[in-house]
């Protein structure tokens, strides 16, 4: 687990399913904060908040799956469990595929509601690593000049062929050129073989 403060965000407009949500998680030693809506949720909670989010599928206004989809705009790295009295299966289908940890119909099990909690603050931790690799891989890709960026490219959209000559004749350059702008690419990015390379930008797709 991540030593990051860990916070259950509660979205649903019903008051009393915010409250005793909150109560049952706080006894069990969690942080939680709960809002009416979703528009109270996004100018309240900053974007690179940890933990996870209770959402409630069926509200006035921006919805739940509304909600969802704005923050997967922001690439937010916060999961959301769904809970829902009338969400159906074509809901429940496009919220799982959008990335959410479970679609739950209320009533529901409380001790359903703690595992999927704790899976998510593990899936949180993950998601923010990710980004945090890729934000850092883009810094160093940042660092390539035009033609080495080319080079990579082929690199990694023609992996069957990635040999000096292939790439030479491709660009247009001379192979001890691109062999010169391997070796810069590799000690930019950080690596030492081009097997490296592939593993590295594999591990972010």
């Amino acid at each position: 687990m991540t030593s990051e403060p860990q916070v259950v965000f509660i979205v649903d407009d019903d008051e009393d399913v915010r409250i005793a949500l909150s109560r049952s998680l706080r006894k069990r030693g969690m942080s939680v904060v709960h809002f009416a809506d979703a528009q109270a949720f996004l100018d309240q909670v900053p974007e690179d908040a940890t933990g996870c989010l209770i959402l409630d599928y069926g509200m006035p206004g921006m919805d739940g799956l509304e909600l969802q989809d704005h923050l997967v705009q922001q690439n937010s790295t916060i999961p959301i469990i769904f809970i829902s009295g009338h969400g159906g299966i074509p809901e429940s289908v496009r919220a799982t595929k959008a990335g959410a940890i479970d679609f739950l119909e209320k009533p529901f099990d409380l001790k359903v509601l703690i595992t999927r909690i704790q899976a998510a603050f593990e899936v949180g931790a993950q998601l923010r690593t990710a980004k945090t690799r890729r934000q850092m891989l883009a810094d160093k890709r940042d660092l390539l000049t035009e033609r080495e960026e080319q080079v990579l490219q082929h690199i990694l959209t023609h992996p069957a062929r990635t040999s000096s000559k292939e790439i030479a004749t491709e660009l247009g350059i001379s192979p001890r050129t691109v062999e010169i702008h391997r070796g810069r690419i590799q000690q930019k990015i950080g690596v030492k073989t081009m097997i490296e390379l592939f593993q590295l930008f594999g591990q972010l797709q």
